[in-house]
């Protein structure tokens, strides 16, 4: 297991009443309502974002909207390589208080 996927599944053991799951057959992070927060895809982390946080994210240089089809980037879902490892945690809480309290 490389130390990426070590995070992802260290920070899904750290939020409190999150879960594993999949989406699109890769790992994700769920909130207790079944919505996806963030998924690890190729090493990176892909976060579910609003607002200033999604704008600043995407600021950072190599972070982009998650695009697994090509053509087609996913709203909201940014992708972040294990460059900013330490950024990870702080990002999925912060996607996890977002999808909480949207709707199923």
């Amino acid at each position: 297991m490389s130390k990426a996927e070590e995070l992802f599944h260290k920070i899904a053991a750290d939020i409190s009443d999150a879960s594993e799951g999949k989406m699109f057959g890769a790992m994700c992070i769920k909130a207790p309502n079944g919505k996806a927060l963030a998924m690890f895809y190729h090493e990176d982390m892909i976060f579910k974002l609003e607002g200033e946080t999604l704008n600043e994210t995407l600021s950072l240089d190599g972070a982009k909207l998650f695009d697994p089809m090509g053509g087609r980037p996913m709203g909201g879902w940014v992708q972040l390589s294990y460059d900013y490892a330490e950024k990870w945690p702080s990002l999925a809480e912060n996607a996890f208080n977002y999808v909480k309290n949207l709707k199923k």
